[in-house]
């Protein structure tokens, strides 16, 4: 039968049992049918794989599938099998087989009896099997995950790289390379390394309307935000996703201790533990999976309400292919990042080892990450058009789906500022990235804008009157409204476009929103309540601070050594009414809680009695002790006064990790005596003046010591004769 006599509509329900197609899938299916080489781009749970198995299976001849995961093809060779009679219909060849399975899949191959021939691209370097597959009929090479082959996708393999080579090889065979995400430069790079410029080209949109984005800055309560999250999604299927396999072992164990049916996932557990924790979140036998981005490729379980982003990807496409695996059926699907600057800058140091082209690379990834997190525009308007899409952020469909959307930020009248944005990056003739360009409009130089000779230039300063943050939040939003943009092969250097120049010609009005600023509130205070779960009961909190206030009081202390304010705010959200579960709010321990605890569990009790409250049962984030062997580590060797930095050094922490630490021990209750240790670094007279500094002062925050000693003394100083003071003072 002619491609062109194939009933398309009756051989998708014969196979797939479908009576529609889905989106793009039928002119992709003809493209491939009819012998064009062809070139997919369509979201993860667009219906993807069906574009090049229904051709396959009516077509003549055998078609190979590249395919950069042993799981996914064995995935996908199960579900072909499923669909015939015949188990060779479809067949795996890779370093996994034994000899005579090799010579089974050759048999069902010359035989016609296979349709879909699953190859990982090494094995297609293998002599042998470039012979065997020259002497059949090949009906076509579908590529799959094809943005392995662009060093700009997110997931670049370089024996992707030599695949146009063998597939010439294989004689003169259409090619289909298909992918789930592709910026316009991995779209060019991909058709430029499979040598198919003329490929009929499908692109479905890359919009999820279902998806809820949000963005929250990582306190240090992550934990306990992403259990509240979880409770409010009861039984509810989610995937939390974390960068290292120690993290997710972490987060796994603090969900189980919480009682979260939650199990790990990543590459260091061993084959069989893997596959059974996959099959229990496929069988629903647990809620959550926590895992690297090792889980998920090929998952297909379609209602997964919500991903969660522990810590932030190394690049947009990652983060897109995470949070697309929520809500795959239409339905709800919440995705929740967690971002500090901090995460952005170990990963950069990460990144420092590695050849110079792909830092660069990295870098520029990172950076879109960065913009993503900390822009107040919307959240899908911005991913679109990261993917070269464009979206209606009024009347689109899924337009009030994001956290920037539903709480926008004030607006401010941008006009001028945008004019002089747009002559800075014409006048220094379009050849800087958006650091230099800021860096010129704020009068400040480095060695590119001093070789170029920009500070000599007239221009050079005129955007001095905003800082640094202004100037990066209007060059997100210009980019996005298609003023300015950034050229593909030079990663990152700002052109104007026609709508800039148009603009330079005839300005009018522009609105811009400030970023948010995920540092302004991430104070060193030793444990801070995350404001954005959960509010603290106002009323309650007045009456704790006045009893805080009356305590410290009689006992001749400051407030904050009775209790620092982050633990009053836990208090008015938890209602702890008795000692121990005083002991489970924030920086109390059950030290703190015996001394100080008696008046404010009382109080609190009453409160609840009066005012009916319901208190919550499930605010207890209970720890998993992982860290209490630290911290008893800590408390041993500080008694046999061994030097901080040998016992920083044992546990491989810095001395701010190591000071962290040992202030969440005396705020909580414990007494270190550090004496020994202050007493090499500070003088009696020193120690005794921070000492009433301390005494007389309303905060033991550490910027406003700084502040009062004006230099005199450093932060670590100042951190250590805190944690001496409390330690002797409150404990």
């Amino acid at each position: 039968m002619k491609p062109t006599e194939i009933d398309l509509h009756k051989e998708l329900k014969k196979y797939f049992g479908f009576n529609t197609f889905k989106g793009l899938q039928e002119d992709v299916v003809r493209s491939i049918i009819t012998g064009h080489n062809t070139f997919v781009i369509m979201p993860t749970g667009g219906g993807k794989s069906l574009c090049y198995q229904l051709p396959a299976l009516v077509l003549e001849g055998t078609a190979i599938v590249v395919s950069p995961l042993i799981a996914l093809m064995k995935n996908q060779v199960d579900a072909i099998r499923s669909l015939s009679s015949e188990t060779g219909i479809a067949h795996v060849l890779n370093s996994s087989l034994t000899k005579t399975e090799v010579n089974q899949v050759k048999k069902d191959i010359t035989s016609g009896i296979t349709k879909l021939l699953y190859v990982a691209p090494e094995s297609l370097t293998k002599e042998e099997y470039i012979t065997f597959l020259r002497s059949v009929k090949l009906s076509f090479v579908a590529i799959d995950e094809a943005h392995c082959i662009s060093e700009w996708g997110h997931d670049f393999r370089p024996e992707y790289r030599n695949l146009r080579s063998i597939i010439r090889q294989l004689g003169d065979v259409p090619v289909i390379g298909l992918t789930a995400t592709a910026t316009p430069k991995v779209q060019e790079d991909i058709l430029k390394n499979l040598d198919m410029p003329d490929a009929n080209t499908f692109k479905a949109s890359f919009n999820r309307p279902n998806l809820y984005y949000e963005v929250r800055p990582k306190t240090k309560n992550v934990e306990s935000d992403i259990i509240r999250f979880i409770r409010q999604h009861k039984g509810k299927s989610g995937v939390i996703y974390c960068l290292s396999r120690k993290k997710v072992e972490e987060i796994a164990q603090v969900l189980q201790v919480n009682g979260i049916s939650a199990v790990p996932y990543h590459a260091g557990l061993d084959a069989k533990t893997r596959a059974k924790h996959q099959d229990m979140f496929l069988m629903e036998d647990v809620d959550v999976v926590v895992a690297t981005i090792a889980f998920g490729m090929g998952i297909d379980k379609p209602d997964v309400r919500f991903v969660i982003h522990h810590d932030i990807p190394k690049s947009l496409e990652s983060y897109y292919q995470e949070t697309g695996r929520a809500g795959r059926d239409g339905g709800e699907g919440h995705c929740v990042a967690y971002y500090s600057y901090k995460d952005i800058e170990k990963l950069e140091k990460f990144m420092s080892g590695k050849p110079v082209a792909e830092q660069e690379i990295g870098f520029a990834l990172l950076q879109e990450v960065v913009a993503y997190a900390e822009t107040s525009m919307s959240r899908r308007k911005f991913l679109l058009h990261y993917f070269g899409e464009d979206f209606d952020e009024v009347n689109g469909e899924g337009a009030d789906m994001d956290d920037n959307v539903r709480n926008p930020k004030k607006k401010t009248e941008a006009q001028e500022e945008l004019a002089v944005l747009l002559k800075v990056v014409r006048d220094t003739r379009q050849l800087y990235k958006a650091k230099e360009v800021i860096f010129t409009l704020t009068g400040k130089v480095n060695a590119i804008i001093k070789a170029h000779k920009t500070d000599t230039q007239g221009f050079f300063g005129t955007g001095n009157n905003r800082d640094d943050k202004y100037w990066m939040a209007l060059i997100r939003q210009v980019l996005v409204e298609g003023y300015l943009s950034k050229d593909i092969e030079s990663y990152g250097v700002l052109k104007l476009t026609h709508k800039g120049q148009a603009f330079l010609a005839n300005p009018h009005s522009f609105m811009m929103s400030e970023d948010h600023d995920f540092n302004e509130n991430e104070d060193e205070a030793v444990v801070t309540a995350s404001k954005s779960t959960g509010t603290a009961d106002e009323a309650l909190m007045a009456m704790l601070r006045d009893l805080r206030k009356k305590v410290a009081k009689k006992l001749g202390v400051p407030p904050f050594v009775v209790f620092q304010d982050p633990s009053l705010e836990d208090m008015a959200l938890k209602y702890p009414v008795t000692l121990e579960e005083l002991g489970n709010v924030h920086g109390v321990g059950e030290g703190k809680a015996k001394k100080y605890g008696k008046d404010f569990v009382e109080l609190i009790a009453r409160y609840v009695e009066d005012n009916d409250i319901v208190r919550p049962d499930d605010l207890v984030v209970k720890s998993t002790g992982a860290n209490s062997g630290l911290k008893l580590y800590i408390i041993q060797n500080i008694d046999r006064k061994l030097p901080l930095n040998d016992i920083a050094k044992a546990k491989g922490l810095d001395m701010d990790a190591l000071l962290k630490e040992m202030e969440q021990i005396v705020y909580s209750g414990t007494k270190l005596n550090i004496k020994y240790w202050i007493d090499e670094i500070l003088d009696e007279d020193q120690q005794e003046e921070i000492h009433d500094y301390y005494m007389d002062s309303e905060s033991d925050n550490i910027k406003d010591a700084l502040k009062e000693f004006d230099g005199e003394y450093d932060t670590e100083e100042l951190r250590l004769m805190r944690i001496k003071f409390i330690s002797e003072v409150a404990n």
